[in-house]
């Protein structure tokens, strides 16, 4: 599954698993509800990347079907 997610995406996982894996380590409990702070947020990143990846995949796609119409309204007898 990682290997379909960007670089952005990936690394925004992994900081949040080292986060995750911290706070169950983390003896501190202030300390440990910190990491899980933090793996929330990485988490949130990642999502954010995504969906603006997404995004414009989505733009681009309509932007290319919109000039293809364009140009058959735009032919000679049309």
């Amino acid at each position: 599954m990682l290997e379909n997610l960007s670089e952005k995406v990936r690394n925004c996982l992994r900081h949040a698993e080292q986060c995750g894996h911290r706070a169950k380590i983390e003896p501190d409990p202030n300390l440990a509800r910190d990491y899980l702070d933090m793996e929330r947020h990485w988490l949130s990143l990642a999502r954010s990347y995504q969906f603006s990846e997404s995004f414009n995949v989505f733009c681009k796609h309509n932007m290319k079907r919109q000039d293809e119409a364009t140009e058959i309204v735009n032919r000679p007898g049309a």
